[in-house]
């Protein structure tokens, strides 16, 4: 900002001040003129002074207006602001309003559920297992205030009709003839589903135009919730013992494969048990080392006598242990790795044990598994029967007598409070608006 702009805005802030200060003296020097006397006037004077009012200043008020009231102004204000709503809202209440007539009941969701033993063997039944019912709970609310639950009233009771008969005022009836949509939210305005979270116990309020309405309403929604969770009972039983049986299917099916798999490795090998005729197997070893041990004895003996190496005693001899000798490392070779490497492998013991002991294995597992997911089945049944979810009505609506709705006297009072800190809201918004005009 430069030198000849700050000396600009000094001089309009001493301009501004001193019309400031020459305001207050305007405008008592205004208000305290004398007109000039008509006769001593003249005509074009007077005309002036007829057509001019210098006493009409901006900010001035008329010298003929009366000093304001400021209580009359508050009291003719708060009646039009003020009482006057609140006197139509006591004709709406007291003579236009219709009695709705309200029906209470309050049930829980319970259920028999009880752990089943050895649970950590389930695996995923444990969750099954273990229902949580407030969940239930919440479900049933959320069921009352659905429009599907609207739709089956609709359907069986024709609520639209309870809700807009002759009785009803105009502002609180239903207008029929309109969406579901409309009906759903007019029904969650009637119909009204609370739950305690400690207790989990459900409060159901029904409000009505005639008591029998409301006991009707009332009945058909504790009915309905019923069926809901009879079915969700069904289900949860129902899946339970699926899942069991199908797993007890799968460990049969594996047991019946493992049986063949063995069927098929002793056709293929023509042995029954391959460990019994290994033992057999080891069994004639022991009988050949015996008869090998002997044959070189004798050997060594006649040898040993200077008999002639071609006699028949040794070449027989000779023979013999050559035949066992021939034997021995034949059935070494079925009992052993080395046999693989023969001219037929296929009759290795070896192998046929390593094979015989997997199926053998792979039964025993499939048997163990058959058997555990057998009792897994009786158990979900037993489970599913126990585990009965239900509906506890412990309080069932019953035919209500007295009007409880509108509250009346409670509405009133609130609207006139209402009504007054509207009134004064705007009242000191206004003020403070001309407050800054002056």
């Amino acid at each position: 900002m430069n030198v000849d702009e700050v000396k600009q805005s000094e001089r309009l802030r001493g301009v501004i001040d001193l019309a400031l200060r020459a305001v207050p003296d305007l405008r008592r020097n205004a208000e305290t003129v004398e007109p000039i006397p008509a006769g001593r006037a003249p005509t074009f004077l007077r005309k002036a002074s007829e057509r001019l009012d210098w006493r009409r200043l901006p900010g001035l008020r008329p010298a003929s207006a009366k000093p304001p009231n400021l209580t009359i102004d508050l009291i003719r204000n708060f009646s039009v602001f003020v009482l006057l709503p609140t006197l139509l809202l006591a004709i709406y209440l007291y003579g236009f309003a219709s009695n709705q007539y309200i029906s209470e009941a309050q049930f829980t969701v319970r259920g028999n559920v009880e752990p089943m033993e050895e649970a950590s063997s389930a695996g995923q039944f444990s969750d099954l297992i273990q229902k949580h019912n407030s969940q239930d709970s919440f479900i049933v609310k959320d069921y009352i205030q659905s429009q599907t639950l609207v739709t089956k009233m609709e359907e069986s009771l024709k609520v639209s009709a309870m809700f807009s008969r002759g009785e009803a005022d105009f502002w609180s009836r239903y207008r029929p003839h309109q969406p579901i949509e409309d009906l759903t939210r007019y029904w969650r305005k009637q119909v009204i589903a609370r739950i305690d979270v400690i207790s989990g116990v459900i409060t159901l309020t029904v409000r009505a135009f005639t008591p029998q309405d409301a006991l009707t309403i009332s009945r058909e929604v504790i009915a309905r919730t019923e069926v809901l969770i009879n079915e969700i009972s069904r289900n949860a039983q129902t899946d339970l013992v699926a899942h069991a049986e199908a797993d007890a299917v799968r460990a049969q099916t594996r047991l019946r494969e493992a049986h063949l798999a063995l069927q098929t490795f002793r056709n293929r090998w023509g042995i029954i048990d391959p460990i019994k005729a290994a033992e057999a197997t080891l069994t004639t070893l022991g009988s050949l080392r015996k008869d090998q041990l002997k044959a070189e004895t004798d050997l060594q003996v006649l040898r040993g006598s200077n008999l002639d190496e071609k006699s028949r005693s040794i070449q027989t001899l000779v023979a013999n242990l050559a035949a066992i000798q021939y034997q021995t490392k034949r059935l070494q070779d079925q009992l052993t790795t080395e046999g693989l490497s023969g001219s037929d492998p296929s009759n290795n013991m070896t192998r046929a044990l390593l094979e015989y002991e997997g199926l053998q294995v792979e039964k025993t597992i499939a048997g163990k598994l058959n058997e555990s997911a057998n009792l897994m089945v009786d158990r979900a049944r037993i489970a599913a029967n126990k585990q009965q979810i239900f509906l506890a009505t412990f309080v069932p609506p019953d035919l209500p007598i007295a009007s409880l709705f509108p509250q009346r006297g409670y509405a009133l009072t609130v609207g006139f409070f209402c009504f007054l800190v509207l009134w004064s809201s705007i009242a000191l918004i206004v003020a403070g608006l001309k407050d800054q005009r002056l």
